[in-house]
């Protein structure tokens, strides 16, 4: 038998040789001999990023001959198979000049320039279509943009248009390579930063766009990114400190405005940013992101109704506006109209619609149709929306399990017993950890109704500092955990110090409060070692439950592994996996509350989740949904109602498309349940 490296190995190069001299002979426009070259290696396996750029090629090809319809049968056929190739559009809006067709041109190059800002010819010719159509600002804006391009030393233009590419590990070599020899080049360090908060390393980011603002105080782009990264890092004080330093140098503009309410709402002061909110719309009524900030903030603060007139009134004014559709869905108790369902249809399946609010669309229309119990018309939805959201992320489930043997491997009860009676004492947080859709908010909820505790949000505190113990690295090799065995009593004190320190600005002056980052689950280790005395509650559910929830919700940043049945399921086998370790390796540390468990008998497990924090009964925790306060979370209106059952076995009504998840679980995990 020939092995398959034998079989693989020889294809491969071949083609990649074939794409090269493709190339070559289309540069010294020999154009009919590329063609034939293309169109052989077309009738033969390729590899998906050979078979792209081929059809690319052979697309060019295609339009310098004048085969005009031919360039854009093939160019349709590639963003088909690869939705998010730039310079297919760009070279689509090519095509379309090259017919006489100015619009179809326009929406070409707009959406090439949308998935990729460093196209320079695409700005070029933007700016003289939207001039010709009267459309004076975009005009403006492809013009700003073609002018801070050209600006760019060439090197960084190629990072710029590598990183929208997604090819992050090569725009880093390159951006430090320049960095190197332009130690302070504040374009490269703003580049630099942003690869990074693409790869999800928040530390280096945030120091190089701190960095930024200290040397170039007047450069407003990077006090811009360094006041995005603080909002979506959760440091919402800073954030508001920048949003006003932006506001001093133009108190008028809307968008520093709409960034300081932004920081008001992350601070917990929702009802001054609404009232921000609505100035800027009254300015700028006709801005559908604003209606949407609106209607998010509403939700937090439980003013639903207000919040559904927001999201209807963004959709409104941009109908196809997938995320207002989503939004509405979202509140779990919308009921779309049959005139807003027949758009939802329609808008997804048109050609004009992006990517993502197609994404948004389709699991919009998911859950209308299982309101309406059309289950079969439901499932194809989400399938659909989970399929086109899993081409956008980088979840690979083999390096997630080899995270979860790492942990097993390092955090052994030799490494607690060495560290026993260390780190910060502070008996403040409750964690609550577990998978999303797994009941959490409504433990959160439970708590947060208790006169001694603040309910906060999920804290990304101690993501960000496994992330700061990986190493400044953006390889998959790690020194977390295993730096865990090095660390000194003094630093795990310190960090547990810390993350008390910078949690408080989103407490109330309870002495105890919850963190209900689901994500957690992975480092209760770290928790132990920093901060021995918080309480960890593993919020669980039935698994093709919890696991089917997950698929059917699409998150608005992170959870890559819920947008595939079989991702999700592993996700689960790996979580229960390593929690099992938990259990052995701390044992009492972490109290499991198993959500159908609360479902049927509330008092008996408010009871339980008390005393294992220590805490006295109180009456309030049974009627939590009388307690008002700001929730985040998709549950945030399901846990503002008393208790029902009606959820807990919804996923069987899917139960026929479910086997892949079921194999994922594998039976020992499918086992545990009995219902």
């Amino acid at each position: 038998m020939i092995s398959t490296d034998s079989t693989l190995q020889p294809e491969v190069k071949p083609h990649t040789e074939s794409l090269e001299q493709a190339r070559d002979l289309i540069q010294g426009t020999r154009f009919s001999e590329a063609a034939a070259i293309l169109r052989t290696l077309l009738e033969t396996p390729l590899s998906h990023e050979n078979e792209v750029e081929a059809l690319y090629m052979l697309a060019v090809v295609q339009r310098y001959t004048r085969q005009h319809d031919r360039a854009l049968q093939t160019l349709k056929a590639l963003v088909t198979k690869d939705p998010g190739y730039a310079r297919a559009y760009q070279e689509q809006g090519h095509s379309y000049l090259a017919v006489n067709e100015p619009g179809s041109a326009q929406h070409a190059y707009a959406r090439a320039v949308e998935l990729n800002p460093a196209l320079l010819a695409s700005w070029r010719v933007l700016a003289g279509l939207y001039d010709r159509a009267g459309l004076q600002q975009e005009a403006a804006r492809a013009r700003r943009q073609l002018t801070f391009l050209e600006s760019l030393p060439a090197e960084l233009v190629s990072v710029y248009s590598l990183l929208h590419q997604d090819k992050l590990r090569k725009a880093e070599r390159l951006c430090r390579d320049y960095l190197q020899r332009n130690k302070h080049h504040i374009e490269g360090m703003r580049l630099l930063a942003q690869i990074g908060v693409r790869l999800q390393i928040y530390d280096d980011p945030e120091f190089l766009l701190e960095s930024c603002v200290e040397l170039h105080p007047e450069h407003i782009p990077a006090r811009i990114d360094y006041r995005n990264l603080l909002l979506r890092t959760q440091k919402f004080e800073k954030a508001h400190e920048q949003a006003q330093i932006l506001l001093e140098t133009a108190p008028d503009n809307p968008a520093y405005q709409t960034t300081l309410a932004d920081a008001l709402v992350g601070l917990g002061k929702s009802e001054e940013g609404i009232v921000r909110y609505r100035q800027v719309l009254a300015n700028d009524p006709e801005n559908a992101r604003l209606h949407m900030l609106l209607g998010h903030a509403l939700k937090t603060t439980g003013a639903f109704s207000d919040a559904i007139e927001a999201y209807r009134a963004a959709y409104g004014i941009r109908a196809q506006y997938g995320d207002a559709f989503w939004s509405l869905a979202n509140t779990k108790t919308y009921e779309f109209t049959k005139t807003e369902l027949s758009r939802i249809v329609e808008y997804e399946q048109a050609d004009a619609t992006s990517v993502e609010d197609r994404i948004h669309l389709c699991f919009a229309a998911g859950k209308a149709h299982e309101d309406r119990k059309e289950y079969e018309t439901s499932f194809a939805y989400y399938e659909r929306g989970n399929a086109l959201k899993q081409e956008q992320v980088r979840y690979k489930d083999a390096y997630y399990q080899s995270r979860i043997e790492a942990q097993i491997d390092v955090c052994t009860a030799e490494l607690f017993e060495q560290h026993q009676g260390v780190g910060y004492d502070a008996p403040d947080p409750i964690f609550i950890v577990g998978l999303p859709r797994s009941g959490s908010t409504l433990l959160e909820q439970i708590l947060a109704s208790h006169s001694m505790v603040d309910g906060t949000m999920e804290l990304h505190d101690i993501l960000s500092l496994a992330q700061r113990l990986h190493g400044r690295t953006v390889k998959r090799t790690s020194r977390y955990p295993a730096i865990l065995r090095e660390l000194d009593d003094h630093n795990l004190q310190r960090f547990g110090e810390r993350y008390i320190e910078n949690t408080r600005v989103l407490r109330a002056g309870a002495p105890f409060f919850t963190d209900k980052m689901p994500n957690n689950f992975l480092h209760i280790g770290l928790i132990r070692l920093i901060l021995p005395n918080a309480k960890v509650i593993d919020a669980r559910r039935h698994p093709m439950a919890c696991c089917f929830s997950g698929f059917k919700q699409l998150f608005g940043e992170g959870q890559e592994f819920t947008y595939g049945l079989h991702e999700i399921g592993r996700y689960f086998e790996g979580y229960v996996r390593v929690m099992d370790h938990w259990d052995r390796v701390l044992p009492g540390f972490v109290l499991r509350v198993v959500h159908e468990n609360v479902v049927e008998d509330l008092e008996g497990q408010v009871r339980r989740i008390l005393e294992f924090c220590n805490l006295p009964f109180e009456e309030s925790c049974l009627h939590y949904y009388k307690t008002q306060r700001n929730i985040r979370t998709p549950s945030s209106e399901q846990v503002k109602q008393p208790i029902y059952r009606s959820a807990v076995e919804q996923w069987r009504n899917y139960e026929k498309h479910l086997q892949p998840l079921r194999d994922a679980l594998g039976p020992d995990v499918l086992a545990r349940y009995t219902n």
